[in-house]
């Protein structure tokens, strides 16, 4: 079910859906008499594409998400973990170990380490699995962590899991009830936190890695197609489906 869910999630991404709808309408308009269903699925292909690359649009659809939980805030209470979920590495070793890590992955490490050190006595419990990689996320975050100075004794590996219900899962079998700082990007907090409540703990939220921002007004770049508005777009719909697809099979 997991590399089900991995081939078939992409499928619904806006540019992958922009060319499914476009190549099937070429398809009608090139080698069949249905011209009009031809120009109908081009246009939807390139209204789709039109919508979703535009910034003021993806940051309304994603905002919901990342705005579900509030910026950390340190209090005065002991908190022991602190654990930071993976968001994808690759263990080239040409390239230097910050680079190993996605962009995501590394603004999601950086910000729980900001709060590790906020937080005398935690320890960094860093998560994730080798799925097409031959090294853990975990191993790749370790290697990054130390590289940067974080000392061994403080870095903890759940290097197990596969996705954020196998991820909240193995954590459980760590921590027991003890409390945690759970740190993952904040499109994604939505769903994590859900699936470590199914687990029977109360995560404290720290989203990191936002992509929405708030600005007085437009500028000019939002009048143009940007990829990274179709990335914004891509992360909601993942998300939406994520959840979707959690009700349905009743973990949540």
């Amino acid at each position: 079910m997991f590399f089900f869910k991995k081939i078939v999630t992409p499928l619904f991404y806006p540019l992958t859906l922009c060319l499914i709808l476009a190549t099937a309408g070429l398809f009608l308009l090139w080698f069949t008499r249905r011209q009009r269903s031809g120009r109908i699925l081009v246009t939807a292909g390139f209204i789709l594409l039109a919508v979703t690359s535009a910034g003021p649009v993806s940051d309304r659809i994603l905002a919901p998400l990342e705005r579900s939980f509030a910026p950390f805030e340190a209090s005065q209470e002991r908190v022991p973990w602190v654990v930071v979920l993976g968001g994808g590495h690759t263990s080239d070793p040409i390239l230097p170990v910050t680079s190993r890590i996605s962009p995501e992955s590394l603004n999601r490490l950086t910000e729980a380490i900001r709060i590790y050190r906020g937080l005398p006595g935690s320890k960094l419990i860093l998560s994730g699995g080798a799925v097409f990689d031959p090294a853990s996320e975990a191993e790749v975050f370790h290697q990054t962590a130390r590289a940067i100075g974080i000392p061994e004794r403080d870095l903890v590996l759940s290097d197990r899991a596969r996705d954020t219900e196998e991820e909240a899962r193995f954590i459980r079998e760590m921590v027991g009830d003890d409390p945690l700082v759970l740190v993952t990007s904040a499109s994604h907090m939505p769903r994590a936190v859900a699936l470590f409540r199914k687990q029977g703990m109360n995560p404290i939220p720290a989203p990191a890695a936002h992509l929405v921002k708030r600005r007085p007004g437009l500028v000019p770049e939002d009048f143009y197609p940007s990829a990274m508005a179709l990335l914004k777009a891509q992360m909601a719909v993942r998300e939406y489906l994520g959840m979707s697809w959690l009700r349905l099979s009743g973990m949540l």
